[in-house]
């Protein structure tokens, strides 16, 4: 093929000039169904037998798996990157690609089309290699991941059995330790209403979400000093003036570790409610943390694309990423090119790490084994 890098970039430019916004964070947005469409063509192509996945729930909302020509039997990688971008308030031109030395400027530059730009040209520069290399190019990362969910579904019946996957998520290519990942829990407060100027009549359930939000704070150093994180981040309660209020509630985020999960978060937040207090705890949703294989099929190809790339096992990411669902089936690494202004209105990407980890797949995905 020709140079991968100025492949790769020119494919990276193409990408972000396709809106791609997630309707599930902006409605009515363009979604995944134009960018499904061009890298299908694509791939087509180069000989790839493409299928487009549906995600389940409302929209068009479709992702892309491409499986390579040639025997089944070899070594699978799964290459994984999301289509879908957040949105685009206070950007002048965001899908007008713009570039400025080694730097491309546009909404998802950075997260996540030069990686996906990169493992799409490493994928068609091995469709005759040792090695199979799957592309699960997938909808609605950046909200529900309903496009993860439903490729992971999808592709036993596509007769794909990944022996490990590589998300190519931004990192500045170093490779991801560990992911935190996070509940987000409703605490719903019960009163009693009575007029203000007889509140002993009544049961404030405001004044029980007060000492419940001073509760969570006294307890959060401790989950920070353990690498977690406890905060109240929305709050609601009363109704009008001169009524004590019947109901409050307020939503409480908890970023787990490894060694934690959704089910100890749980039981953490309901320890901090006073037993006469009538509240209710409910789940709204939940990503288990993830952590990087000590030995294994990742942990080879992560220690091979780090020499490659001349980097490290060096990211605690803060945030979740996908890696914890594609877990479930194969082992899973985090690695891929950044730049800066992820999810605002100064995004970028660099083109020389775009450059790099091509580069750096085509020369270490051949040694899976």
């Amino acid at each position: 093929m020709d140079d991968p890098g100025a492949v790769a970039t020119a494919l990276k430019a193409e990408l972000v000039g396709i809106d791609s916004v997630n309707p599930g964070l902006v409605p009515g947005a363009a979604g995944e169904r134009r960018i499904v469409a061009h890298l299908r063509d694509r791939l087509d192509r180069a000989g790839f037998a493409t299928t487009v996945v549906p995600s389940a729930g409302p929209g068009d909302r479709p992702s892309l798996v491409a499986v390579p020509p040639g025997p089944a039997g070899r070594p699978t990688v799964l290459l994984n990157g999301h289509l879908d971008t957040v949105g685009v308030t206070g950007m002048a031109r965001p899908f007008a690609p713009r570039v400025d030395g080694d730097r491309l400027s546009g909404r998802g530059a950075a997260d996540m089309k030069g990686g996906v730009a990169a493992l799409v040209t490493a994928a068609e520069g091995l469709v005759d290699g040792p090695v199979r290399a799957v592309l699960a190019l997938v909808a609605d990362e950046e909200d529900a991941s309903t496009g993860t969910e439903a490729v992971l579904a999808a592709l036993p019946d596509l007769g794909v059995r990944p022996d490990v996957c590589v998300v190519g998520e931004p990192t500045d290519l170093a490779l991801a330790r560990t992911l935190r990942g996070f509940v987000v829990l409703r605490v719903r407060f019960t009163g009693r209403a009575a007029h203000s100027s007889q509140r002993d009549l009544g049961v404030d359930a405001i004044a029980h979400l007060g000492r419940f939000l001073a509760a969570v704070e006294d307890r959060a150093g401790a989950v920070r000093a353990g690498g977690g994180e406890l905060m109240v981040t929305v709050v609601r309660g009363g109704t009008s003036p001169f009524v004590v209020a019947d109901a409050a509630e307020c939503l409480v985020e908890r970023r787990t570790v490894p060694g934690e999960d959704s089910a100890s978060a749980l039981a953490e937040v309901r320890a901090l409610l006073a037993p006469d207090w009538a509240a209710e705890v409910d789940l709204v949703a939940a990503r288990e943390p993830w952590q990087l294989d000590d030995k294994g099929p990742a942990a080879d190809l992560a220690d091979a694309l780090g020499g490659a790339l001349g980097t490290g096992r060096t990211l605690d990411a803060p945030y979740w990423m996908e890696a914890a669902l594609w877990q479930q089936v194969c082992p899973a690494l985090v690695c891929g090119p950044s730049g800066g202004g992820l999810h605002a209105v100064d995004e970028w990407v660099d083109l020389r790490q775009v450059r790099a980890f091509t580069t750096a797949l085509l020369q270490v995905l051949p040694r899976v084994r």
